[in-house]
């Protein structure tokens, strides 16, 4: 056996039962049930992580990003491929990120069923697959005019967190531990994706931006919004910087958030309200979509705000 069958055996071959056939040939034989949802994100070293990053959290949120883009589908998770690079083989490095991978996995049901190993820059490939109604998935372009708009949690957390790492600000030690795990240990929304299936038609994943992230919806659907920037939830860490600059970046533009951005109509607020108390996460109406093109984000004297980048651009 060579060196990279052996890793892969070692490290990243499990049981895969919802398979007919896992990891271990040239490809994976799968079985779907319903519409297959597929998406895809790559993690490289000096752009979505730092140098030295925690292997054991890195393998966490590998999976858990791609998971959250099938939380904003309303997808059940079933299967992912890995495809790994590093520059060398690293025992401890490996075994640390395959625990953190797999307890995501576990958690959320899903089999890894195949991938690629090969020397190079460390970065972090998975594809994710998941099982959805297509009459009922939640995608950007259904938004209508009249509908609310809702976030779920809080934002802006992870881009202080960041700002906190990267000696920007100093936050206090708890409000640093928050924050540093909103940016390095996110949890995919996914039981809210699955059970916004019939209350929701339209929803995305915050993850380049709330405003970068919205502004896909109303594209997607050729409507307008307009946002109370008084009404975006945040954390306690968060409220002492909403009204500074580097509070509204975050909250406006700041990324991996991996909250759920979804629009509904009028006469399911108190449907949310209740779905929101069930599954013990903070549920909260923004905003409103309308007709016509733009976005509007208003301040507390419903004075339109400048935005000035909307998120992140990975050509930027």
């Amino acid at each position: 056996m060579t060196a990279e069958f052996e890793l892969i055996s070692r490290y990243f071959t499990k049981a895969s039962p919802s398979a007919r056939l896992g990891v271990g040939d040239d490809c994976a034989l799968l079985e779907p049930e319903k519409t297959i949802a597929a998406s895809m994100d790559m993690l490289v070293e000096g752009t979505h992580f730092f140098p030295k990053a925690d292997p054991f959290l890195l393998g966490k949120k590998t999976l858990s990003v791609n998971l959250s883009d099938l939380a904003a589908m309303g997808a059940k998770p079933r299967w992912a491929m890995l495809a790994l690079s590093m520059p060398c083989v690293d025992e401890d490095w490996l075994d640390a990120f395959s625990k953190g991978f797999f307890e995501v996995a576990g958690r959320y049901s899903v089999d890894l069923v195949g991938g690629d190993t090969t020397r190079g820059a460390l970065a972090l490939c998975v594809q994710i697959m998941g099982e959805v109604d297509a009459e009922l998935a939640l995608r950007r372009d259904r938004a209508r005019a009249g509908e609310d708009i809702w976030v779920s949690g809080t934002i802006g957390d992870a881009a202080l967190g960041l700002a906190h790492a990267k000696g920007e600000i100093r936050l206090e030690d708890q409000d640093a531990l928050f924050c540093l795990s909103a940016l390095h240990d996110p949890v995919p929304r996914v039981e809210l994706g699955l059970a916004l299936c019939g209350i929701s038609r339209c929803a995305i994943d915050i993850s380049d931006g709330f405003c970068a992230d919205l502004l896909h919806i109303l594209e997607g659907s050729n409507v307008s919004a307009e946002v109370d920037y008084a009404a975006l939830p945040v954390s306690h860490a968060m409220e002492q910087y909403r009204m500074e600059s580097i509070g509204e970046s975050a909250i406006l533009s700041g990324g991996d958030d991996y909250e759920l951005c979804f629009t509904a109509s009028t006469d399911n607020r108190s449907a949310i309200e209740d779905l929101g108390h069930a599954l013990g996460i903070r549920l909260t109406r923004v905003g409103r979509i309308g007709a016509g093109k733009g976005l509007a984000v208003l301040d507390d004297k419903d004075r339109r705000m400048v935005i000035g980048k909307a998120g992140y651009e990975h050509f930027g």
